[in-house]
């Protein structure tokens, strides 16, 4: 399965990524640490480059084993954030969506369109019967995300993740390939 890119439109693209991403990555990463931190675990284990190589060394391999790839979101050739596939259960059919933006892009509607191109290639080309957004349920824009998508609202998991000195609860948002396929028009496929 060939996933390299994707452009969204004039402005946007999905990037599979690679070895040439890791400085722009680390650069957003350290630019919006106490942004990023807010919501996301692995962000004080971010110190070097070398950190950032050794995470897209770690995707390239999920996507090479056939458990998902992940994205550089571009924003006008610039490093935006990350998207990709938390590893494929195949056996189910189910995937769930993982992502980030640095602050600079949030509110601007590009995670919206990348979560839809992930939607398409989950469900159109790889087949999924389920994809899931799971975020901390304080998490306000993330959660709006996967309500702009159409994904379900399924509930929450209680103390699902600890997040440096608390546990957060997790919202659990869910799209079926049926529902996709209404959504989208493509119900005859």
């Amino acid at each position: 399965m060939a996933y390299q890119s994707f452009t969204i439109d004039d402005d946007l693209k999905l990037v599979m990524l690679n070895q040439g991403h890791a400085a722009g990555i680390f650069q957003l990463v350290r630019r919006n640490m106490e942004y990023l931190r807010k919501w996301l675990p692995w962000v004080d284990g971010v110190t070097a480059v070398a950190d950032t190589s050794d995470f897209i060394s770690r995707t390239i391999d999920q996507h090479e084993k056939g458990r998902g790839p992940q994205y550089l979101i571009e924003f006008q050739g610039i490093s935006a954030g990350v998207i990709g596939f938390h590893p494929i259960d195949w056996s189910n059919r189910n995937a769930e969506i993982g992502y980030w933006l640095g602050e600079e892009f949030a509110g601007s509607g590009l995670m919206t369109k990348s979560v839809e191109q992930l939607l398409k290639i989950g469900f159109q080309e790889m087949n999924l019967n389920k994809i899931e957004i799971r975020c901390a349920a304080d998490n306000k824009s993330s959660r709006a995300v996967a309500e702009r998508v159409g994904m379900v609202y399924e509930g929450i998991l209680r103390q699902e993740e600890w997040l440096y000195d608390h546990f957060v609860d997790h919202a659990v948002y869910s799209m079926l390939q049926g529902e996709f396929k209404t959504l989208t028009g493509n119900e005859g496929e």
